[in-house]
């Protein structure tokens, strides 16, 4: 993992493409829920992203804790994207999301064609909360793998925001500490 986000920040992708592969790491959601977001479902003071249900796989809404290091990148995003709709929008139609095979040739880029995609850093991310001791439910609900009865899953969505929250700054301090080559033992966790 150090490596790879060493690689991606000294690659030679766009720079709206290299920002893309720092928040997905970040945050976590597919690349279809990423590449589709909108301006409009971010909420800075709450330090919230919050999804539309239409856009989620499972049709519910689906609320991303946002990081001070999210943030950062929704800041430096701002100025290029922040005029338009969408976060990641296509080169070519601005109307249009950025494509799927954008990740994965960033990917590509950086030097991990077929030992990294876009949905890598999500089971990546699950399998590290879930080493270092993080509650099973609060990962399942941020990988936003809701429950198959609609009208829970639809309630479901806000559910341990605070412990959530904290998990995500946790993640982004300690993805940090990696890339900085910083020897670290553990994500540090509330005692």
């Amino acid at each position: 993992m150090p490596q790879l986000l060493r690689a991606i920040d000294a690659s030679s992708s766009q720079p709206l493409t290299r920002l893309a592969v720092k928040l997905m790491a970040l945050t976590f959601v597919r690349t279809t829920e990423l590449i589709g977001a909108k301006w409009s479902e971010f909420d800075f003071d709450e330090k919230q992203w919050r999804a539309a249900p239409e856009r989620m796989k499972m049709k519910t809404p689906h609320i991303v804790p946002l990081s001070r290091q999210a943030i950062h990148i929704l800041e430096v995003l701002k100025p290029m994207t922040g005029h338009g709709e969408l976060v990641f929008p296509n080169q070519n139609n601005h109307s249009k999301p950025m494509s799927n095979n954008t990740i994965l040739k960033a990917l590509e880029v950086a030097g991990y064609k077929h030992r990294m995609t876009g949905h890598g850093f999500r089971g990546l991310t699950s399998t590290a909360l879930h080493e270092q001791g993080f509650d099973h439910q609060h990962i399942e609900l941020q990988l936003a793998h809701q429950e198959r009865n609609q009208v829970s899953a639809a309630y479901n969505h806000a559910l341990y925001l605070k412990q959530r929250a904290s998990m995500m700054q946790q993640w982004a301090d300690y993805l940090d500490e990696l890339k900085a080559g910083a020897k670290v033992v553990s994500i540090k966790q509330p005692a």
